[in-house]
């Protein structure tokens, strides 16, 4: 017992110490991407959309099959006055008459409209696929901009940190200065101005970094408020863009258009639907069991009827319906020429902002450098007494802004290169 005890102790221990290593591990874009697609969200409803599209497809089916109902009636048909032995409506058989007949009816697509169903039926499921593949691709996106977001403001809180202790640190040195008589006052209060000046902007950035992980932990948890453990791409080196042909044409693949033929065919089947009340129906039933004014076995029988139902005049409804139908179907026509001028745009403009912030960030990188090693001989001529306080401080500024538009410029190609991807339909 006492080993069996020790070895589950030392299970869950592990099991413990495992599951604290997981929570722990920095959240990649992927894993993110992972937890917002596996808990309720609007790609959760699309799916609903497309499995209720499913049972819409099984009802059109049904249709091409027999329909069958077993019915059981009694009618009470009042004598006529004069006669007690005679009933009073020519539609019943009898003063009494029961009624237990098996019924079986066939409809024959002679209209098309069963086709026509069909086929609603079986775009209804490719309109709410494409729907799925946008909601997936949209909500994709959003955790990739937010995740972005949650990373560029942690970045520029460390960069305002960095600023601040520098400014502190040239605070302490001026005012030492000054109590040696080796500085002006002017000086100091330079110093302590940028000191609150950093201490304002990196109040203001941490509340941007907190506002960016609320958001980004919203789509999978409701513990907004826990700091999320994010792996930092900015530590790594940004991958080239790919080479794109100007005239390539690759926004034609984008999930939009799937979605404006799946709705044109739908709306040409509404229209061969509507045709089809101008054309003959026709139909079989037949029926077996008792039709008679007294429960007896021996009065059953079966009945066998064919009917053909011809339309002669609707008042123009029918051809109104599907001359409707058709215009739809040219106004999709109309909204995909428009959807390809617009996503002509947008992929251009991707590609034309992969391109140049790819080649900022080498830009960005190297004002970054220029502006530590100002920084570093400011301070120098001012601590030697050939520089002025100002000069220090000014360093001071460009070194902040210079780093922060690096990881601004980083984070801005990340998400260019996400638009050019949604842009180029992958």
């Amino acid at each position: 017992m006492r080993n069996f005890v020790f070895n589950a102790a030392t299970a869950l221990t592990v099991a413990a110490i495992s599951l604290q290593a997981q929570q722990t591990q920095p959240l990649t874009l992927q894993e993110c991407i992972r937890l917002a697609e596996s808990v309720p969200s609007s790609v959760s409803l699309a799916r609903q959309e497309r499995d209720i599209a499913a049972r819409e497809l099984t009802q059109a089916r049904a249709g091409f099959l027999p329909q069958s109902r077993f019915v059981n009636g009694f009618t009470y048909n009042s004598p006529l006055p004069n006669s007690r032995e005679a009933f009073s409506f020519v539609t019943a058989n009898g003063i009494r008459e029961y009624s237990s007949l098996l019924s079986v009816n066939q409809e024959f697509d002679t209209t098309g409209r069963l086709r026509a169903d069909m086929a609603r039926a079986r775009v209804a499921q490719d309109i709410t696929a494409a729907g799925l593949a946008l909601t997936q691709r949209d909500l994709r996106r959003a955790v990739t901009l937010a995740y972005y977001r949650a990373l560029l403001t942690r970045r520029i809180v460390r960069v305002l940190e960095d600023g601040l202790t520098e400014s502190q640190s040239f605070e302490k040195r001026s005012k030492l200065l000054l109590e040696g008589g080796e500085a002006a006052q002017a000086d100091v209060v330079k110093a302590s101005a940028q000191v609150a000046f950093l201490q304002q902007a990196r109040n203001a950035a941490e509340m941007e970094a907190n506002l960016a992980n609320q958001e980004l932990a919203s789509f999978w948890t409701r513990d907004v408020a826990d700091t999320l453990p994010l792996a930092d791409l900015f530590e790594d080196t940004p991958q080239p863009p790919e080479s794109e042909t100007i005239k390539a044409t690759p926004f034609l693949k984008r999930l939009e258009f799937n979605l404006l033929e799946a709705q044109k065919r739908g709306f040409q089947a509404d229209a061969r639907r509507a045709r089809s009340a101008l054309m003959p129906q026709l139909g079989v039933a037949f029926q077996y069991g008792i039709d008679s004014t007294a429960v007896r076995i021996r009065d059953r029988g079966y009945a066998a009827s064919v009917n053909l139902n011809i339309p002669i005049f609707d008042w123009h409804k029918a051809r109104a319906a599907t001359e409707q139908a058709r215009l739809k179907a040219q106004q999709v026509d109309t909204s995909r020429a428009i959807s390809e001028r617009t996503f002509s745009k947008e992929y251009h403009s991707a590609l034309t902002r992969v391109k140049q912030l790819y080649e900022q960030i080498a830009l960005t990188r190297r004002q970054a450098g220029l502006a530590e090693d100002d920084l570093r001989l400011s301070r120098i001529r001012y601590e030697g007494g050939e520089g002025i306080a100002l000069d220090v401080v000014t360093a001071q500024n460009q070194l902040a802004q210079a780093r922060s538009n690096y990881y601004t410029t980083m984070a801005n190609y990340l998400n260019a290169k996400a638009d050019l991807e949604v842009a180029t339909g992958r």
